[in-house]
């Protein structure tokens, strides 16, 4: 029997047939995946106007951001109370970062937001607030069911701007028009 599909480093498009409202439209960097579950960030889904210079203000880290300062991501329901850094591999600490692949590393710790507003800074970096978990076989399952579509990880669309245009930017990556998703019950 062949090892079960791994994902790590792939993104995850929402499909029309996504059951979970929470996930609607969502764009996800799967971090990690093994046979214990899966881990990734919602890169296309802000926390209401917040700035990554807004959240560091508020959690005491001052100083003048080093990277763009972009929305501060809702990255998924899981360890809401937590932040990650999604950044590029030129910043990273052997004891906190995880390296994702050649070019992205994810930090989770205090470290990383204080070298934000430092000459430590990454180059580019996404703060996002909670992630998206899955347990053993669940992801595979939810794939099996069309709740997402898989591609190939693209960091320039990972380090998008433009965060509602995410979805639409990756499906047509895919050669795929949202306009060519229907729910796979069909509506009668």
């Amino acid at each position: 029997m062949d090892a079960p599909t791994k994902f790590a480093g792939k993104l995850l498009l929402a499909t029309p047939d996504m059951g979970d409202p929470r996930f609607a439209y969502s764009v996800i960097y799967v971090c990690s995946h093994d046979d214990q579950g899966a881990m990734g960030i919602v890169i296309n889904k802000g926390k209401a106007g917040m700035l990554i210079s807004d959240l560091l203000e508020k959690i005491g880290i001052e100083g003048d951001v080093r990277v763009a300062d972009k929305p501060v991501l809702s990255g998924g329901p899981v360890d809401i109370n937590r932040g990650f850094v999604l950044h590029s591999a030129d910043y990273f600490r052997q004891e906190t970062s995880l390296k994702l692949s050649d070019t992205l590393s994810l930090t989770a710790t205090k470290d990383i937001l204080a070298a934000l507003v430092s000459e430590d800074a990454p180059e580019k970096a996404m703060l996002a607030i909670g992630y998206a978990g899955w347990g053993a076989g669940q992801l595979e399952a939810e794939i099996m069911q069309n709740a997402w579509l898989t591609c190939d990880a693209d960091e320039a669309l990972i380090f998008e701007d433009d965060l509602d245009g995410k979805w639409a930017k990756a499906l047509s990556g895919m050669g795929i028009s949202p306009e060519m998703l229907s729910h796979s019950g069909g509506r009668a």
